[in-house]
């Protein structure tokens, strides 16, 4: 029995996480507590840094000297890591960052929300780079997505977050754990000592056409990554006409919501993103011809709905359903805004 962010903690160890630089912040606090004590006992490296800006140099520096490393935030924390992650990105430096989401703009509240998908999904800092998001709905899953992050951040050499709400960090469910990975060697692109080849890393080009040639290559690399890691669940969509898209704590509620409707004779379904970059635009456009609308279920402004509405070239209405400030969507409200829109 764990709870979400604790799932994360045991995934990222068995996965052979090295070392964790952590700043605390609520909704995420129970990662940096957990791995406090955890890390050290098997001998890995904990650090609670001055800031969160601390911390996601120290991952820089460590994951640059080949080690498997990682923080955890939520939006205020994530904010101030992003020139960091720019520069992660751009001299592909493998890392794992978690975001559990609370409620915003400014510092809002501690409640469970999905405000920050912008921040995450679209890049954050300043340059083109993009990340490999994943969104967990279960502890299970923070288990497992952890694990997996980091051959994804390895296999394409860039930062990998993990983004989900508040509520899924904190809930309690009981966890698989995934068998422990062997001790891998520092990677080959690691830093070297003595090498003149590989003992720095750098981000500024000051030739255009050598700054062209570099992002030219990392836009080849995302465009690899929206061809071949595309993932989400699939949830009574054979023959749904009304297509619920949710993500987090909102996708649980909407599968709850979709058997409610199927009784009432409503045929929906919901495609739940396990992915949010690269979104899973090939699942979605293969429900097209029979879907008669999309419905995004956000606790938000409206966020996800932008990648919707791109991913099937608006060929059909998409409509949203939200809340803000930290309030649940009910089955029962979730239920009655499907029926109203359908």
């Amino acid at each position: 029995m764990l709870c979400g962010n604790e799932a994360l903690v045991y995934g990222a160890l068995l996965a052979g996480c090295d070392a964790y630089f952590g700043y605390p912040i609520t909704p995420a606090g129970e990662i940096i507590e957990c791995a406090a004590k955890k890390f050290p006992e098997l001998g890995r490296v904990f650090i609670q840094a001055e800031s969160e800006i601390g911390s996601i140099n120290m991952v820089m520096g460590a994951a640059a000297a080949g080690q498997r490393a990682m923080t955890a935030s939520s939006g205020l924390g994530i904010s101030l890591m992003q020139e960091a992650v720019s520069y992660l990105a751009g001299m592909e430096i493998p890392c794992v960052i978690a975001d559990i989401t609370r409620s915003g703009p400014g510092i809002g509240n501690i409640s469970v929300e999905q405000s920050d998908y912008f921040q995450i999904v679209k890049g954050g800092g300043h340059g083109g780079y993009r990340c490999p998001v994943f969104a967990p709905a279960s502890a299970q899953e923070m288990c497992d997505m952890a694990f997996r992050a980091f051959d994804t951040a390895e296999k394409y050499r860039t930062p990998v977050y993990i983004l989900t709400d508040g509520m899924i960090g904190q809930m309690m469910e009981s966890v698989i754990l995934p068998e422990p990975l062997e001790k891998s060697a520092p990677a080959p692109y690691s830093l070297t000592p003595g090498n003149a080849r590989t003992n720095h890393f750098t981000s500024i080009y000051l030739e255009a056409e050598e700054l062209e040639k570099k992002n030219e290559a990392l836009l080849a690399k995302y465009r690899e990554m929206e061809a071949n890691d595309q993932d989400a669940e699939l949830w009574k969509t054979d023959d749904a006409e009304i297509v619920l898209v949710a993500y987090g704590i909102m996708s649980r509620l909407a599968k709850n919501a979709v058997n409610e409707l199927r009784e009432r004779g409503i045929k929906a379904g919901l495609v739940r993103p396990k992915l949010l970059f690269p979104f899973p635009k090939d699942a979605l456009n293969a429900l097209v011809d029979r879907a008669k609308k999309f419905i995004c279920v956000e606790l938000s402004g409206g966020q996800m709905i932008e990648d919707v509405k791109l991913a099937i070239e608006c060929r059909r209405p998409v409509e949203l359903i939200h809340r803000v400030g930290g309030k649940l969507i009910s089955v029962e409200e979730l239920v009655a805004g499907v029926k109203a829109l359908a």
